[in-house]
């Protein structure tokens, strides 16, 4: 099983949104909110989770997570031992 810590950045300007505790392969679709590890700069509006910054739209919160908008945003990270 892979695990990266992933932080999350908006693609427009480049501000931290989160860290994010990915497991396993595959793109970033959705973000469980369990796995997020820490917040950043953001704003809620509407069921949006936007970027504090620019405003940019990066995902659409659901009950359990974050629909992720794949244009919207950047990610970098590293594997962690579990």
């Amino acid at each position: 099983m892979v695990i990266k810590m992933l932080t999350i950045k908006c693609a427009r300007c480049k501000t931290k949104i989160m860290k994010y505790k990915k497991i396993g392969q595959g793109k970033v679709i959705n973000c469980y909110k369990d796995r997020i590890t820490r917040l950043y700069d953001y704003e809620t509006k509407d069921d949006l989770l936007q970027c504090g910054n620019c405003q940019n739209t990066i995902g659409e919160i659901k009950e359990k997570s974050v629909s992720m908008k794949q244009e919207a945003f950047t990610y970098s990270g590293h594997k962690i031992r579990k």
